[in-house]
């Protein structure tokens, strides 16, 4: 076993590569970054779920939804942002936007698919500005 190997393993060891959907939300907000939005929040936990991304584009309040996967063989990732995740999300934004005293700014869905294959150092990312409009009761207008 070469050095350098050996060095490799004890890292791998040491420092557990994080899971998929992690490590996918932390590409997503890179790439965010690099375009020049301003991540608000990350993970951020409310009734009754999860916000992956929070950012900031202009004046306007992103709610982001990142989906990791490995290949595309079961659908793309965008795919599983179905009409009801479409509800979930606009109940977390509203309760989001209320929470922080955000109602007046104007706010989006943006959903970012990442498809990371096995081995390899970088994801591929799409960006799907405007995923969707804001659905259910809680509904609301930018």
């Amino acid at each position: 076993m070469s050095v350098s190997s050996a060095v490799g393993t004890w890292l791998r060891r040491l420092f557990p590569q994080r899971p998929l959907g992690r490590r996918g939300e932390a590409a997503a907000a890179r790439h965010l970054r690099r375009r020049g939005y301003r991540v608000l929040a990350r993970g951020d936990r409310l009734w009754p779920g999860e916000l992956d991304l929070v950012a900031l584009d202009g004046r306007t309040i992103v709610f982001v939804e990142v989906k990791t996967r490995q290949s595309h063989e079961a659908g793309h990732p965008s795919e599983a942002v179905d009409p009801a995740k479409q509800r979930r999300l606009t109940r977390l934004a509203v309760t989001f936007l209320k929470r922080h005293g955000l109602l007046e700014y104007p706010a989006r869905f943006d959903v970012i698919a990442v498809t990371w294959p096995e081995g390899r150092r970088r994801p591929t990312i799409e960006h799907f500005q405007d995923a969707f409009e804001a659905v259910g009761k809680w509904e609301f207008y930018s």
